[in-house]
């Protein structure tokens, strides 16, 4: 029993251990090789998730109470917060997403722009509030390629119920 002990089963445990030490460098390496396709597809369905709760047939208009009163401190107006977001999102080269997030370490709202399908989140630190998606497939069949109206039009459907609650989650 001693040589089945010390050779056999020992045997057992030091191939198990150099298996289960491949069988990590491999995770690892599948890992890396991954990580594009977690970061889009991901990040798709983060950014997707926020943007159907932002828009609401019942939309538009603006929002009221402490959500109003932090746009008007961080962009003088809603107004120019209104103009500015929507330059952001009107500037993106090729597809991506213009955003209103907030920034917890200042205390402060921010308007950012991501590429592609980045979530704001993981890549700006911004906590998202608003999302606009600026893919073509967002608006072309109803728009074509003129991305400005569509963003002219998507005001209209802005659920600031939701971006506030987001906002007051956030901010306290």
């Amino acid at each position: 029993m001693q040589l089945h002990h010390s050779k056999h089963h020992a045997a057992y445990v030091n191939n198990l251990n150099v298996a289960e030490e491949k069988y990590r460098e491999a995770l690892e390496k599948a890992q890396v090789a991954l990580q594009p396709a977690l970061k889009f597809n991901g990040g798709g369905h983060i950014n997707h998730s926020i943007f159907w709760t932002n828009l609401s047939p019942n939309g538009g208009g603006e929002p009221k109470g402490e959500l109003l009163e932090a746009i008007k401190r961080d962009f003088g107006s809603f107004a120019k917060f209104k103009e500015k977001l929507t330059a952001v999102s009107v500037g993106v080269q090729g597809s991506g997403w213009g955003w209103l997030g907030f920034n917890k370490e200042q205390g402060r709202l921010q308007i950012a722009a991501c590429s592609n399908q980045d979530p704001l989140q993981g890549t700006t630190g911004l906590i998202p509030l608003l999302g606009i998606d600026v893919w073509e497939h967002a608006y072309y069949l109803q728009y074509k390629n003129v991305r400005p109206d569509y963003l002219k039009a998507i005001w209209n459907v802005i659920n600031w119920e939701n971006v506030t609650a987001r906002y007051m989650a956030c901010s306290k």
